[in-house]
């Protein structure tokens, strides 16, 4: 399903006395089934009727920073809209790819502005909350090495991932579009007039241009810049498509004027100006070049070899010519310089054609000079953009930057991460019947849909609100899959609704119960229900034939990682008939860290050196976690197992990427 806004301008604000301390803003929202890109987790869709702000990632770049686009030419982040295609990245075998996402969210706000410098002479304006790359990992722009503001943040020396700064491209003057009608058809048009002698009567003249291609973007091209000339051409289908073979269409002129017209605008000026070398470079590109990891441009052609030549050297490009043992002189030319210099070749020229300007799949190398030389507060405050993608990342003037996930009605409020996530709370009012228009709708294929993922649809605002009744009654109707995870012993109240979806559908639900302790529960879950009153829940939801399991979810080292206290929960997990037991150590990403690290050191201060040392990235170690995994698993084993979820009665669809949560899932909120 294609993005869309996520909401319509909230409705209204308010308190109110049974729920002090917090604030309620109701909203219209577009859409609630929203898609989970990546094929990392079980499930492709989720509902979150109430939105919080899960990273502390908010604001990004001033308006006029350049984003790298999926047609490989770039765009001001300020002019982007959802759903735009873009450049992002992931991680395949050793390397961090390049690949193309879609823009999600979009929106600006104003914070206090900070200059960086690269070494490449880059300048990046962002705000001091902003993520990039480096050779070291994710780093916020600012922070401190103690204290409540330690995060990874960049210093002089550290080294950004990425290409660099962008290129500016062609101005689009008359010379640009003469130099490239001169490279394009030079290069793969015919042009010509010739006179023949016809028995008996006077000589026949010929007046012919034709230039044909596979690519339209080229074709199209051209045919709009000799409109602008004056000269105007038809379109026509040259050769149809085939086995293996693309479609190719043409465009042609016969009259006299219009190939004198051609002849004139193609002609090799005396003194090329630098609009007129990328117009040729961009034209005999489209026409000869090609672009595999790295850009060539063929020809047999003596003088267009050295024109481009020519013009790769004023351009300030280093190249070789590398010739071939073809008995038609076949020269390649061949811009050097990794893939940075391949950027700036297509954006300096820009070429038509789409299909030569990709860079899916490319790695990322750290060969560029991107050293950061001066991290500079500009002392006032500046609009700042960001925007939500698929990948959770993308290229902001050459270099990797970190996307916000949190949503533009948090961001536009100027929520943070910290107590607002507690205290202001977004719902999402008429989503229920939202949920009704899309599962109707003929593109929804029915697949599997997690609640709980991100926000829990249980918490207490739904006491208030009942969205999920309606929710349920709307997936019973549609006979749609779905699964919830939930701290909310509120579930309860919708027993019977899900005992019918059950006979209709598959249903699946989880609980997060990360420890038993009374004190560690007051202290690290205030607001939650009673770990004892979610063991119940599990228990009522399995007897009434509800697959039920438990989610171990946060464990804290040295808090609720005793032995006994994990046998404690899993032997009331056992005893409570859960299908599932998964235990999660805690992870500290962005923006949960700085809530939790304060936290630690006002209830737990002997442990802050240990975590400090544990994570200094957002995860412990993989034998930490697997250490875990092992004393869990033996445990289960010990208390006689768990009982498995009963495969649901009928026949019925279920989602392709099923409907329970994962071993090793998502931790819910912590503090």
């Amino acid at each position: 399903m294609a993005p869309e806004p996520l909401f319509e301008i909230a409705r209204r604000h308010f308190d109110t006395p049974e729920f002090r301390g917090i604030e309620f803003i109701e909203a219209e929202c577009k859409t609630i089934i929203n898609h989970v890109p990546g094929n990392y987790l079980p499930f492709s869709w989720t509902i979150n009727p109430y939105r919080g702000c899960s990273h502390s990632c908010t604001y990004c770049s001033r308006p006029e920073t350049p984003i790298l686009m999926a047609d490989g030419r770039s765009k001001a982040i300020a002019d982007l809209s959802v759903g735009d295609e873009i450049y992002g990245t992931v991680v395949r075998g050793s390397y961090r790819r390049y690949v193309k996402t879609n823009v999600l969210a979009h929106w600006s706000t104003v914070k206090p502005g900070y200059r960086l410098f690269l070494e490449d002479g880059t300048m990046l304006v962002t705000s001091g909350d902003h993520r990039f790359l480096s050779d070291r990992g994710w780093k916020f722009v600012t922070g401190s090495e103690q204290g409540v503001g330690r995060r990874p943040h960049l210093t002089v020396n550290n080294k950004l991932m990425g290409t660099g700064g962008f290129a500016d491209g062609p101005k689009g003057l008359d010379d640009y579009r003469r130099g490239y009608l001169s490279g394009m058809i030079r290069g793969d048009g015919h042009l010509g007039s010739y006179s023949y002698d016809r028995l008996g009567r006077r000589k026949g003249d010929v007046h012919r241009f034709r230039l044909a291609l596979t690519d339209q973007e080229g074709l199209d091209r051209t045919q709009d810049f000799l409109a602008d000339f004056g000269v105007p051409t038809q379109a026509f289908p040259f050769v149809a498509a085939g086995p293996g073979r693309r479609p190719m269409n043409a465009i042609r002129t016969s009259r006299r004027a219009g190939i004198e017209a051609i002849g004139d605008l193609i002609r090799w000026p005396t003194s090329p100006s630098r609009e007129w070398r990328k117009g040729f470079l961009a034209g005999i590109f489209d026409a000869e070049g090609s672009f595999n990891g790295c850009i060539r441009i063929a020809n047999t052609n003596a003088i267009l070899i050295r024109e481009t030549v020519e013009a790769l050297r004023e351009l300030g490009f280093t190249y070789r010519l590398e010739r071939t043992s073809s008995p038609n002189g076949l020269v390649y030319v061949r811009p050097l310089g990794g893939l940075r210099e391949n950027l700036r070749f297509l954006h300096t020229v820009d070429p038509a054609i789409r299909r030569k300007r990709t860079i899916d799949g490319v790695a990322i190398k750290g060969d560029a000079p991107l050293r950061v030389e001066s991290i500079e507060p500009l002392g006032i405050d500046l609009p700042m953009f960001d925007i939500t993608t698929g990948t959770g990342d993308f290229i902001a003037d050459g270099v990797v930057s970190h996307n916000c996930f949190a949503r533009p009605t948090h961001t536009f409020l100027d929520m943070n991460a910290g107590r607002d996530f507690e205290s202001k709370i977004v719902v999402k009012v008429n989503a229920p019947q939202v949920l009704r228009r899309q599962l109707g709708a003929k593109r929804w294929k029915g697949e599997g849909i997690a609640m709980g993922t991100n926000t829990d649809p249980y918490q207490r605002a739904e006491g208030r609100y009942r969205l999920m009744p309606d929710i349920i009654r709307a997936l019973i109707d549609y006979r749609n899959p779905f699964s919830i995870l939930t701290k909310g012993t509120l579930i309860l109240r919708d027993l019977d609704l899900l005992v019918e979806a059950s006979k209709v559908t598959a249903v699946s639900t989880a609980f997060s119960i990360g420890t038993l302790d009374e004190d560690a529960w007051h202290k690290s879950e205030p607001g939650t229900p009673h770990p004892r009153a979610r063991i119940d829940a599990v228990r009522a939801l399995n007897e009434a034939g509800i697959p039920c399991g438990i989610l171990m979810a946060p464990i804290l080292p040295g808090i609720t990682d005793d032995p006994k206290q994990l046998r404690e929960v899993v032997a009331a997990a056992i005893d409570a008939g859960a299908t599932h037991v998964s235990p999660i150590l805690l992870h500290l990403r962005p923006g949960v860290r700085e809530e939790f690290i304060p936290w630690l050191a006002e209830h737990y201060p002997d442990l802050v050196e240990r975590y400090e040392a544990m994570y200094r990235r957002p995860y412990a170690s993989a034998a930490d976690r697997d250490a875990l995994g092992r004393r869990v698993s033996g445990l289960i084993r010990a208390l006689g197992g768990v009982r498995p979820a009963p495969e649901p009665p009928g026949r019925f669809h279920r989602g392709r990427n099923g409907d329970t949560p994962r071993r090793g899932g998502e931790q819910l909120t912590l503090v």
